[in-house]
């Protein structure tokens, strides 16, 4: 793999295993905790959460009088560590991994819902395999206990297989993809720049992809009930100038490529890679999603993603996903 191909490695890692990290505990970094006056809210390398900042810099936190303070972490488990020990008030995580914590009975709720991966995370495989049957037997190079590996398990899950019939190589997902053009492997599954790059070097496809998983892989904006009950206003506005944002976003693509690439140190070209495999919530995605009767909802699809989470011992105990949710903030920022 060449050098270039390398440096679009952004650690754009969503990790289910973070979860274990964080129960086993592992140390936040060092936050100091949140002032009365503003709402500390942690985030990371994901474009559903560097959007943030188009909000920041676009002035709709102002607008709304949410005084927001962003706290960047280049270390995603550790703003996890740092909500879960009260050190921010609030903080951009996965639904996946914010199971673990509720199952230890931490006092958490996801409070919006910025985006679904719906197409950043990929199967990929080369230009022979055309079938899921194709797969049987063969080597899959992915991040074990990622999200990428509930990718895996989920398609094979949807079609007729399961993890035993394919023979899993644990790689970082750099390595997966150099093993993946290289043909040490048959398949692997990856996220974007890696999807992307892999496809316009012809040496592969995608054969399953987080849009075909709706609902299984969004990402949040999580906080702790002591700060919905204290700051419950400023909350309120923060979801306001989200909502702000995904307009802005959908409506001026380039303007906020421009921003959310700076942050993360990339061109407003390479960033736009990023931005049609991330389905940002708009105000009624958002409705649906704290909908229990909704089948994509936060509710509906918790099950699905505790029972891995379960089977792979990343959890311990049964996480309660209803006392996680809380959808009041969204309606009162609706009115």
């Amino acid at each position: 793999m060449s050098s270039s191909f390398l440096s679009m490695s952004r650690a754009f890692k969503r990790s289910v295993a973070a979860t274990c990290m964080l129960l086993a505990g592992v140390a936040a970094t060092s936050v100091a905790t949140p002032a009365a006056a503003e709402v500390k809210v942690g985030l990371s390398d994901w474009p559903g959460w560097v959007a943030w900042y188009v909000a920041e810099q676009k002035g709709f936190f102002k607008k709304h009088g949410a005084d927001v303070k962003l706290v960047w972490f280049a270390n995603y488990t550790d703003s996890i560590g740092a909500l879960s020990s009260g050190q921010l008030d609030a903080n951009s995580q996965t639904w996946s991994d914010t199971l673990g914590p509720l199952a230890k009975g931490l006092p958490l709720k996801a409070i919006l819902v910025n985006d679904n991966s719906a197409g950043n995370d990929a199967l990929m495989v080369g230009p022979k395999i055309t079938s899921f049957a194709q797969l049987k037997g063969k080597k899959v190079a992915l991040e074990q206990y990622s999200i990428s590996h509930f990718v895996l398990a989920t398609a094979l899950a949807k079609n007729g297989m399961k993890l035993g019939d394919v023979k899993i190589v644990n790689l970082s997902a750099g390595d997966a993809a150099a093993a993946f053009i290289s043909g040490k492997v048959d398949a692997a599954v990856l996220w974007n720049p890696w999807v992307h790059q892999i496809e316009a070097s012809g040496k592969g496809k995608p054969l399953f992809t987080s849009k075909d998983m709706p609902g299984l892989v969004p990402d949040l904006l999580v906080a702790q009930d002591k700060a919905i009950q204290t700051k419950r206003k400023e909350l309120v506005g923060m979801i306001k100038a989200w909502f702000e944002t995904e307009k802005f976003i959908r409506e001026q693509p380039a303007e906020a490529a421009k921003i959310m690439s700076k942050v993360v140190s990339m061109s407003p070209e390479e960033y736009t890679v990023f931005l049609p495999g991330t389905k940002f919530f708009d105000a009624a995605a958002n409705t649906q999603a704290f909908d229990a009767k909704n089948a994509l909802s936060l509710s509906s699809t918790a099950p699905t993603i505790a029972a891995f989470l379960t089977q792979y011992k990343l959890i311990d105990g049964k996480p309660d996903a209803a006392k996680g949710i809380d959808g009041t903030l969204v309606q009162d920022a609706l009115k």
